[in-house]
């Protein structure tokens, strides 16, 4: 408050002055809590209330006590839709074309997300709301993922007030890389203690909730609370994985009939909805041998466990604020952000760091360790036919822009506003809707500025007015799709899509092949029109690039790893020296150094105390792909982790005395991800071996990081358990690194189309 806004009388002394106070900034009376609710990689069929077999209860309970929207449409890939919801705008307008790994220069694909596009509890929280986030984030640049960045693009930066979750676009579930508000944690619990990411997420939601009861039993709140299920890795308890056991041994092609029967029995799709057909590039299910049908089964029945778990815990939290009162009054809006995900590959994933890092994923492996898919020590992921079958009965999935990447089940639930239960909805909905549907309902107009930063209209259309009126014409009629050069456009129960395919540069965007459908009565893109309508494809065609011009969508981009191809401006220098602490905080892969192709030296300043020592002195990654740098029995050892695939392994064979040492490894490069690594105590050789393969791209698709002094979370190696800290003193380790960072360009380019 400054003297301006003063309403008092200040006179000479207090005797002749008057005090005065603004009012209580408090919510308008009954606005309603709002719980946003976002599932990762769940397709369209996934969920009970939308046809599945797998059990959902704690979701099918909101269905049908609310309503569910049959024709929600998101933006195909995870980053872009949370964009949507979050700002109410189309994610090339604000930045997000692509997922923030694979930003590009370019306004519409850089990732930042610019402060004229204001989030939700931006808007909220001045009409005095808490406002909090939880779980999945996948909003900030990856550069600027790490502590000594600024927080600008961090939760709390925009407008959350509190944030409990991980940053990237997926975690390990025993052994997540997790932030709170603006620093990281480790988990509360040990992967022995049984600990689960899942569990962890709803207790803190509930701790949310609580502190905010415990001193205000009437404001309300924001939850943004976003699962990591179920992206992968698809990992849930031992015992909820045994519930599955022999459930998915029919295979996907009987899956995605008797699914799409339950769809049309309970009337999420017309009668005669068609199936459509199982893409030639996944085999029938009667036409694998027994041990892929056992395989692939299994693959599913781990995938299944984590969506039923992690429904179990949505329950806990559902049930919290029955018990607080809260329930009734909270518009809880649920949804997944995208369809069912290919990124397992035609035979299905133990460890989906292997493509990023050019490695087979052979299937004897995956048969010889499939009781441990759904563990801890596998980064699994179904193969392509379940992928199909998730997203039943559309076409295709997660990236691509066909309905089996865009059609998603959404549920919106508020006993005490929405009359109707168990209820259907057919108009179209897309993810910028959500944004300015709850702000309709709050009672709050979009702001003009914020923060005195003038702000771009909201783009999409509330469909608050769905909620009483089952037939009321669509409001949102038009809305343009592109996700790596894949196009589409809806309007007015018209689609003309195109699939463009990832990194083929010999391809012209020019000579894309449009497709149409009339998808009120051909909701599965069954009968392309193209050839019949050629007049209506063309307008919806000149419409598509008038829509991309408006929203930032050009220029055109089909390669997936250009981030990696083409240098941008980082926000932490490259150097060839670092130097790391004992205690420091996990540094994140994208701002660690990087050791990989090149020569480099590690030297650790340590002093061993009498009866010796034992730990790590450096390590980066995790079982599933990493390396390390310790002392166990005396000895000093190095371990390459490579993916998981096999382990290069350097011991000395000298006893190490107490007192001072300078304890080293150094990897020299002699050829392309390979060399000879060495260790070093005060300078001279203690041990050697030949490193035949090292990393050439990824240590970790989970967050691990590179740490000092101890390896927590999931260990390098099965040669010690975490978090293994060093019992002597470690002064600092120095990293040394030769020549530029290496890029394979055509590597990285097979692996996205593998894994993206």
């Amino acid at each position: 408050m400054t003297s301006h806004d003063f309403r008092g009388v200040i006179a000479r002394t207090h005797h002749d002055s008057t005090p005065w106070w603004p009012a209580p900034h408090r919510a308008p009376r009954n606005s309603p809590n709002i719980l946003l609710l976002v599932l990762d990689d769940v397709g369209f069929a996934q969920l009970s209330c939308f046809g599945s077999d797998i059990a959902t209860p704690t979701l099918d309970r909101l269905a049908a006590n609310g309503l569910r929207y049959t024709n929600f449409h998101t933006t195909a890939l995870c980053s872009p839709t949370r964009a949507c919801l979050l700002t109410g705008r189309n994610h090339h307008s604000v930045g997000m074309g692509r997922v923030i790994e694979l930003a590009t220069g370019f306004p519409g694909y850089n990732a930042r997300i610019a402060r004229t596009n204001g989030f939700l509890p931006e808007m909220l929280v001045p009409h005095g709301y808490a406002a909090w986030a939880v779980g999945k984030w996948h909003l900030t640049p990856e550069d600027e993922c790490h502590l000594a960045a600024a927080r600008t693009r961090w939760p709390l930066g925009r407008g959350f007030e509190r944030y409990y979750g991980f940053f990237g676009g997926e975690t390990h579930q025993f052994a997540p890389a997790l932030i709170e508000d603006n620093h990281q944690v480790e988990p509360p619990r040990t992967i022995e203690q049984g600990y689960h990411l899942t569990e962890d997420l709803v207790d803190h939601a509930i701790g949310l909730v609580k502190d905010l009861r415990t001193v205000d039993a009437d404001k309300p709140f924001f939850l943004y609370f976003c699962t990591a299920a179920c992206h992968s890795p698809h990992q849930a308890p031992p015992e909820w994985i045994a519930r599955y056991r022999g459930h998915f041994d029919r295979g996907w092609d009987a899956w995605r009939e008797a699914t799409l029967a339950r769809q049309i029995a309970a009337g999420i799709l017309p009668p005669g909805t068609e199936l459509s057909p199982r893409p030639k590039w996944v085999p029938a299910w009667d036409t694998l041998s027994a041990d892929e049908r056992r395989l692939y089964a299994r693959y599913m029945e781990a995938f299944a466990s984590f969506l039923s778990h992690t429904d179990h815990h949505l329950g806990r939290l559902l049930a919290f604020l029955e018990e607080t009162g809260d329930l009734d009054d909270t518009l809880v809006v649920a949804l997944s952000d995208n369809g069912a995900s290919s990124e397992g590959g035609p035979h299905g994933s133990v460890n989906d760091l292997r493509p990023w890092n050019l490695l087979a994923r052979p299937l004897d492996e995956a048969l010889a360790r499939v009781d441990e898919i759904g563990g801890p020590r596998c980064h699994n992921n179904y193969p392509w036919g379940w992928t199909v079958a998730g997203n039943t009965p559309f076409r295709r999935w997660k990236r691509e822009v066909h309905e089996g990447g865009v059609a998603d089940p959404l549920i919106v639930h508020w006993p005490r506003r929405i009359a109707a239960r168990g209820d259907l909805r057919r108009q179209y909905v897309h993810a910028i809707d959500v944004a300015p549907t709850i702000l309709e309902l709050v009672g709050v107009d979009p702001p003009a500025a914020i923060d005195g930063v003038a702000q771009r209209p909201l783009e999409g259309t509330s469909f608050a007015y769905t909620f009483a009126a089952p037939a009321a014409p669509e409001r949102h009629t038009t809305q343009y799709y592109e996700m790596f050069g894949c196009r589409a456009i809806y309007h007015r129960g018209w689609k003309a899509v195109t699939y463009h395919p990832l990194q083929d540069q010999t391809l012209s965007f020019d000579d894309d092949s449009w497709e149409l459908y009339d998808v009120t009565k051909d909701p599965t893109e069954c009968h392309d029109l193209a050839a019949a309508e050629p007049a209506q494809l063309r307008e919806l065609v000149d419409l598509w690039w008038a829509e991309a011009a408006k929203y930032q969508v050009l220029p055109l981009d089909n390669r997936a790893l250009s981030e990696l191809v083409l240098e941008r401006p980082s926000q932490v220098p490259q150097r060839s020296r670092y130097i790391y602490y004992p205690g420091m905080a996990a540094v994140p892969e994208a701002a660690a150094v990087n050791v990989r192709n090149r020569s480099h030296t590690i030297s650790a300043e340590v002093d061993i105390p009498t009866g010796g020592a034992e730990g790590v002195l450096v390590a980066q990654g995790s079982l599933l792909g990493g390396w390390s740098l310790y002392v166990k029995d005396g000895l000093l050892r190095y371990v390459h982790n490579l993916a998981g695939a096999e382990e290069h392994r350097v011991t000395s064979d000298v006893v190490l005395t107490p007192g001072p040492h300078t304890l080293g490894f150094r990897f020299a490069r002699t050829g392309e991800h390979q060399g000879t690594g060495t260790l070093l105590v005060d300078g001279a050789p203690v041990g050697g071996a030949e490193i035949p393969r090292f990393t050439p791209t990824r240590f970790s698709l989970t967050g691990a990081g590179l740490t000092c002094g101890r390896n927590p979370g999931l260990a390098v190696t099965d040669d010690y358990r975490v978090p293994f800290a060093f019992t002597g003193l470690i002064r600092h380790v120095v990293i040394e690194v030769e020549g530029p960072p290496f890029r394979d360009p055509d590597g990285e380019a097979q692996a996205a189309i593998m894994t993206r």
